[in-house]
């Protein structure tokens, strides 16, 4: 007898209810939304990139007063991009002048260049969520250090990596990751691409799932594109199982987005999103407003990452408190304007509502479908001899 739609593999080691994954967000996760979504029976997810150890163990404690689900907590692995600590005055100068008028205007004072220094590691972050014993760790920008997975593994800790390309796959599996988020480039925010440019690695949701599906072992889960029911039976369809969705939930009152980025995410501007670097240094998604096509402009100089996140910070959030989105980095995936969230729980009801009567002949047609491996499939050969990035931003080589 075949399993209602709900239940797989993955959705029995995370402990919940529905394969529905809420995308960690960034520097825009709230505590509330993470508890919102599992809550109801999904796994909510908290973004912690930019949180000191400390931090994180407050942002645990939280969540952990507001649900006794299990949720995630996501770090980047990488946290510096190369020439970071190279990056001079004049680097700064450059990429500071398209900026400067838009301060100006705003009333903000021109930022001084500061040296760069690394304000939290990697390694220290990933200790408070080992010690805290969360439920689940995800990440991106590359594979923690054996010893974090392993202690993962001793504790079970269920660990979930995102791969942008079968190589990045297989390269998380090797590595003992227990789920891999297929993450296309229809997604918002950044793409977390680990073993060739981001350039490089631009495959979309629905052309990344299967081939993951057929190469690797471990769950896929897809990510990016995916707003609605249609999209999560799709997935489905694909061999997923289960969806990770992160735009919808932006707009919804428990997000940690601003209200001008929630206004805009429920808006026509929506419909149009782009690749960048220019916001942070590092290629992501977000909404086109006139930040975005500014920078984007040839010859327009843009500081390794984190430098230039730090440096746009300062118009964002200026540009915020005087009400001009068109100034502010918005971040959005290609399926923004399909759906909104305003309400968790309303939403995810009328997601479960319309899935079922449909996802267990989905599941049933995935399980009598024949089961062939590519011709091509090998998860060893594309990995020797290419780099991961650990912890520290430095590569290291995994054989």
């Amino acid at each position: 007898m075949l399993p209602r739609w709900n239940e797989n593999r993955l959705t029995a080691r995370l402990g919940i209810e529905y394969p529905i994954i809420q995308g960690p967000l960034g520097g825009l996760s709230s505590q509330r939304l993470t508890a919102a979504v599992s809550n109801f029976g999904g796994l909510g997810s908290f973004g912690a990139l930019n949180l000191t150890p400390e931090g994180i163990k407050d942002v645990i404690a939280e969540i952990r007063s507001l649900t006794s689900k299990p949720f995630a907590m996501n770090l980047w692995v990488s946290q510096e991009d190369e020439g970071a600590r190279a990056a001079d005055e004049s680097a700064f100068k450059r990429s500071l002048a398209p900026l400067a008028r838009h301060l100006a205007a705003l009333g903000v004072s021109t930022p001084a260049y500061k040296p760069y220094a690394q304000a939290v590691r990697f390694e220290d972050q990933a200790r408070a969520l080992l010690d805290a014993n969360v439920p689940v760790f995800s990440f991106i920008f590359g594979i923690p250090p054996r010893e974090i997975l392993d202690e993962c593994r001793a504790k079970k800790i269920v660990t979930i990596g995102a791969a942008t390309t079968a190589e990045e796959a297989f390269a998380l599996e090797e590595a003992g990751v227990d789920a891999v988020a297929a993450s296309g480039f229809e997604a918002g925010g950044h793409r977390g691409s680990f073993l060739q440019d981001a350039e490089d690695s631009l495959t979309g949701t629905f052309a990344l799932v299967p081939q993951l599906v057929d190469v690797v072992d471990i769950p896929v889960i897809a990510a990016g594109g995916i707003a609605d029911p249609r999209g999560v039976v799709a997935a489905l369809a694909l061999g997923a199982e289960a969806v990770q969705m992160g735009t919808v939930f932006l707009s919804c009152e428990e997000s940690g987005a601003s209200r001008l980025h929630r206004e805009v995410l429920l808006s026509r501007n929506a419909t149009r999103t782009g690749l960048t670097k220019s916001f942070t240094g590092r290629l992501a998604r977000g909404i086109r407003n006139r930040l975005m096509e500014e920078l984007n402009q040839p010859g327009v100089q843009i500081l390794p990452y984190p430098l230039q996140r730090a440096l746009v910070r300062n118009l964002s959030v200026a540009a915020e408190k005087a009400g001009r989105p068109d100034l502010m980095p918005l971040w959005a995936g290609q399926a923004a304007s399909v759906a909104a969230c305003t309400d968790v729980k309303a939403f995810l009801s009328s997601l479960v509502d319309e899935i079922s009567p449909i996802a267990e002949t989905i599941m049933q047609w995935n399980a009598n479908r024949p089961q062939t491996k590519p011709l091509n499939a090998s998860p060893v050969s594309p990995m020797r001899n290419r780099t991961a990035v650990s912890g520290s931003g430095e590569k290291t080589n995994r054989t």
